[in-house]
């Protein structure tokens, strides 16, 4: 009897938490989703340590301050007995949680994200279950798994029939370059696989993946100015970013948005500053930019930056969430071009949506660049993905060859 891929399963949630009321309310917001199902409810760490195995979740959201066992200690435990579980860790807005939550993705969470003070005020309450929702999903995105039904056997066998013969066929046949020029397999989308029913060739399967990015030449400017677009994921990626890039610093000034609440900005700034070993803090309303420091948007402002006589300032602004984002990317890009037209270079790395796509579009047509980070080293390839879609990128690259690239072009390598 021949496999056939339906539908995808629903994913697997377990909640972990020691407030029955907020178990309750995530619980209930999980199995209103329809490709979602709560897979155990539970009180301590403890609880969810000795249930993993068999609740076998795809995701935990794990609370921080438990009894027994706290979220920070069960962290390793859980990804111990399931290596492949993704964790978000959950607490409220505290500098000691923000502090915690760092640390916790440090030891392999996948993301965080803030509890509301009190889940009875609604419009609070429907920000967390709106984002809580789209960061499981995103977060599983490349680890959707379809459930395989029974269907009858074939009278024959056509090249491409089934999903076995499909990555046989991208196996043996179809490779792409990445950005170094070195030969990379590319498989197709599980959803590419679900919707396999008819007979395909090999060209047919070729046709479906994902094609190059059209890359950009490099602006012929020298970059004066780095700006720098990240959400989920965007913390560890960040880190490991402005450690390799000291000699850019030294010559201009990096600016960065990260989606992220108050406090949690706060902190980022600080390992922002221990990573790469210059100062680094949240951008303070009209102060001047320097080359030499990292600015980071402060969490619930837009950062912007103007020009002031002959200096660049700092603008803060409380207006509206851009791109359902507060702080957002595109406010600071955009606003990049009036200040250093040609000379702003872009980077966008991982995060969910498409934020920076539009302002990076408006650099480019400035006479600036944008690099993305690909899309196999991102935890979600939303706004990188949005802007290789969009053919603003003169370079789409693997997180640990961004920082190399930018000090060869802040030197004067235009290639």
């Amino acid at each position: 009897m021949a496999l056939d891929s339906g539908k995808l399963e629903p994913l697997r949630v377990m909640v972990v938490d020691d407030s029955a009321v907020t178990r309750g309310l995530i619980s209930r917001w999980i199995e209103a989703e329809p490709d979602m199902m709560v897979a155990a409810s539970l009180r301590t760490g403890r609880d969810a340590v000795n249930q993993v195995e068999r609740a076998d979740p795809d995701v935990v959201v794990l609370d921080i301050e438990m009894p027994e066992l706290d979220g920070i200690s069960a962290l390793p435990q859980l990804l111990a007995k399931k290596r492949n579980l993704i964790v978000i860790m959950a607490s409220t807005l505290t500098r000691r949680n923000a502090e915690i939550s760092f640390k916790a993705l440090s030891l392999g969470a996948s993301d965080y994200i803030p509890k509301p003070e009190s889940t009875r005020e609604v419009a609070a309450a429907d920000i967390f279950r709106h984002d809580l929702m789209q960061k499981i999903r995103h977060l599983t995105a490349k680890r959707r798994r379809p459930v395989t039904v029974a269907s009858p056997p074939r009278d024959h066998d056509d090249s491409g029939s089934n999903a076995s013969r499909i990555m046989n066929a991208v196996d043996s046949n179809v490779s792409e370059r990445d950005a170094g020029g070195k030969p990379r397999r590319t498989f197709p989308h599980p959803a590419l696989v679900q919707r396999e029913q008819q007979p395909r060739s090999a060209q047919a399967v070729r046709a479906m993946i994902r094609p190059q990015p059209t890359l950009r030449s490099f602006s012929a400017h020298l970059p004066r100015a780095l700006l720098i677009g990240s959400s989920t994921g965007g913390p560890q990626a960040l880190m490991a970013l402005v450690a390799g890039i000291g000699p850019v610093i030294d010559r201009c000034p990096v600016l960065i948005t990260q989606h992220m609440p108050p406090t949690f900005t706060t902190i980022l700034a600080e390992h922002l500053a221990r990573a790469a070993g210059r100062p680094a803090h949240e951008g303070v309303d009209q102060e001047i930019v320097k080359q030499g420091h990292i600015y980071l948007a402060p969490g619930g402002r837009h950062m912007r930056v103007a020009r002031k006589g002959a200096d660049a300032v700092i603008v803060l602004d409380n207006g509206p969430a851009v791109n359902f984002c507060k702080p957002a990317v595109d406010p600071l890009f955009m606003s990049a071009i009036d200040v250093w037209q040609g000379g702003a270079l872009a980077v966008i790395l991982t995060g969910m949506g498409s934020d920076g796509m539009r302002g990076g579009t408006q650099i480019v047509a400035a006479g600036g660049s944008v690099i993305a980070q690909d899309e196999a080293s991102s935890v979600v390839w939303g706004m990188p993905g949005a802007a290789v879609q969009a053919g603003i990128c003169a370079a789409v690259l693997p997180l640990q060859q961004i920082a190399p690239k930018l000090v060869r072009l802040f030197a004067g390598d235009r290639l």
